[in-house]
C-alpha cells in the first residue's frame, strides 16, 4: 500500500549529478563555477548578525530586490526572491498548471520539467528542437498553460536571440505564460529582461549558482510585470528567503567587477575546452553557456572510463542525447587534466 499519490507514486524524481568526494577529484558535472565567490560575499555572511538570526527574515528578501533592481534597471516590485531557480520553476508549476492546464517547452532540456510535470499531474507537450536546436515554431500552437524554454540551453549550451523569444512571447500573450530560464544566461551574450518589461506575460528565471559562483547557497530570483509577481508570491513558502542567504547574494550581485572577471575567465576557457576537445575528434556544439555538449561515439564508455580516474562529468542515456557528454568548463587544470585523460582513452 502507498499512500502517496499516484503521480507521485509513479514518478522516478529529479536525478542530481553526481557529488563526488576528495581530493584528487575532478568535478565537471554540475555545471558549477570553478573560481570562488566575490570576497564580499564571505564578508557579509561574517556581518549576519545573532539577532538577525533570531528573527524572521524580511519575506521578500528586500535588500537582494533593491540591488537586483538597480542593476537590471526594473522596480523592486518587479522581482521575486527564490530559493534557487528550481523554486521558482516549482513555483510556477504550482501557480499555472494542473491536470487541464498543460505545460509545454523543446527538447532536449533541462530533466527538471518532466519531474515537476508529473508531480503537478500536469500533461507534458514536448516539442523536438530539431537538429539545428533553433526555436520550434510549434511551441507557439501548443495551447499549453506554462510554455519553458530554457536559454541558454540545458544541456546543448545553445542561445536562441530574444528578438525570436520576443515573436514568442507576442503569439503567445492572452494564451500562456512565456517562462525564459536563464540560468546560464551570465555567459552569453544579451538577455530577455526587456520581454519581461514590455509583455504581462513573461518571466524571466536567474540563478545566483552559475556566474555568482553560489550553488550552494541556493538563491535565485525571478523578474516579471508586478501582476504576476504578486500572483507568484502567493504561492511561494512564507519566508523562502533567509537571512544568510539574502545578505550574501546582494554582496555577489553587487561587486559587479568581480563577477565580470570571473565571467570572462569561464569563456576564455570555454573557448580552449572547445578547440582541444574537437581535437580529439569531439563534435562540439557551439555554447553559451559555462558547459560543453561534445559528440562522440561511444560517449558512455567513455565518461564511465573518466570515472574510474576520478573524473566525473555528465551522460544522459536518453534519445538526442546518449552520444554525447555534458562537461562543465572547469580551471585550467581540471581542464587540462580532463584533455590528458581523454588522449589516453581514446587512443586505447
Amino acid at each position: 500500500m502507498s499512500y502517496f499519490r499516484e503521480n507521485i507514486e509513479n514518478t522516478p524524481g529529479y536525478t542530481p549529478g553526481f557529488q563526488p568526494a576528495g581530493a584528487d577529484v575532478v568535478k565537471l558535472n554540475t555545471n558549477e563555477n570553478p573560481y570562488p565567490a566575490s570576497p564580499k560575499v564571505l564578508e557579509a555572511i561574517r556581518n549576519v548578525s545573532s539577532e538577525q538570526l533570531r528573527r524572521y527574515p524580511k519575506p521578500l528578501g528586500d535588500d537582494f530586490r533593491l540591488a537586483a533592481a538597480e542593476m537590471l534597471g526594473v522596480s523592486a516590485d518587479n522581482i521575486i526572491c527564490t530559493k534557487g531557480g528550481d523554486e521558482l520553476l516549482s513555483i510556477c508549476f504550482r501557480a499555472f498548471c494542473d491536470d487541464n492546464r498543460p505545460v509545454a517547452y523543446p527538447v532536449p532540456t533541462y530533466s527538471l520539467y518532466p519531474v515537476l510535470a508529473q508531480l503537478q499531474n500536469c500533461r507534458r507537450v514536448e516539442v523536438d528542437f530539431g537538429g539545428e536546436f533553433s526555436l520550434p515554431a510549434e511551441l507557439a500552437d501548443t495551447n499549453a498553460a506554462l510554455t519553458i524554454v530554457c536559454n541558454p540551453n540545458a544541456p546543448t549550451g545553445t542561445f536562441i536571440k530574444p528578438e525570436d523569444l520576443r515573436e514568442l512571447a507576442k503569439k503567445l500573450n492572452g494564451k500562456s505564460i512565456l517562462l525564459i530560464d536563464e540560468a546560464y544566461v551570465d555567459f552569453a551574450e544579451g538577455d530577455c529582461v526587456g520581454l519581461a518589461c514590455d509583455f504581462d506575460n513573461v518571466i524571466i528565471l536567474r540563478s545566483m549558482s552559475k556566474g555568482y559562483s553560489l550553488a550552494g547557497l541556493r538563491f535565485g530570483y525571478g523578474i516579471a510585470c508586478r501582476q504576476l509577481i504578486d500572483g507568484l508570491r502567493k504561492v511561494k513558502d512564507s519566508y523562502n528567503v533567509d537571512a544568510v542567504s539574502v545578505a550574501a547574494a546582494t554582496a555577489a550581485i553587487k561587486d559587479r567587477d568581480y563577477f565580470r572577471k570571473n565571467v570572462e575567465k569561464v569563456k576564455a576557457d570555454r573557448q580552449i575546452l572547445t578547440v582541444e576537445l574537437k581535437r580529439l575528434g569531439f563534435t562540439v556544439t557551439e555554447s553559451k553557456a559555462n558547459f560543453l555538449l561534445a559528440q562522440l561515439e561511444g560517449a558512455g564508455g567513455i565518461y564511465r572510463k573518466l570515472a574510474e580516474q576520478n573524473i566525473y562529468i555528465r551522460y544522459f542515456d536518453q534519445p538526442h542525447l546518449s552520444d554525447k557528454l555534458r562537461i562543465t568548463v572547469g580551471t585550467k587544470v581540471e581542464n587540462e587534466k580532463l584533455i590528458g585523460t581523454l588522449k589516453k582513452i581514446i587512443s586505447m
